[in-house]
């Protein structure tokens, strides 16, 4: 799962409260402490957690016993030659149209 895929994960309206720490992803739906994907104002479920959570000397033992979902993986590289290729070529047109009116006078 992505991050992107992982923020629908954020236990509101009744959706699954998933979150990550080491590339690791959790469900913590059924604890008390993230009722609607809050965990006590400090954190949100659908997120990667591990930046948040580094100094914290307790993370691995409190979320390792929450069920294991999956991994969070990379987001998949943007595809070339996508719709902003077709923009630059646009833009660099339109200039070149804008050049040669102003030099043909």
């Amino acid at each position: 799962m992505t991050k992107s895929e992982l923020a629908k994960f954020d236990g509101r309206d009744g959706r699954p409260a998933y979150v990550a720490v080491n590339g690791t992803l959790y469900d913590v739906t059924a604890s008390p402490l993230w009722k609607g994907g809050d965990h006590q104002g400090a954190h949100q479920a659908g997120a990667d957690l591990t930046e948040e959570l580094k100094g914290a000397p307790h993370v691995r033992m409190v979320v390792e016993r929450f069920p294991v979902v999956g991994k969070l993986e990379e987001e998949p590289a943007p595809k070339a030659g996508g719709a902003g290729k077709g923009v630059v070529i646009a833009v660099i047109v339109a200039a070149l149209l804008l050049l040669a009116a102003l030099m043909f006078r």
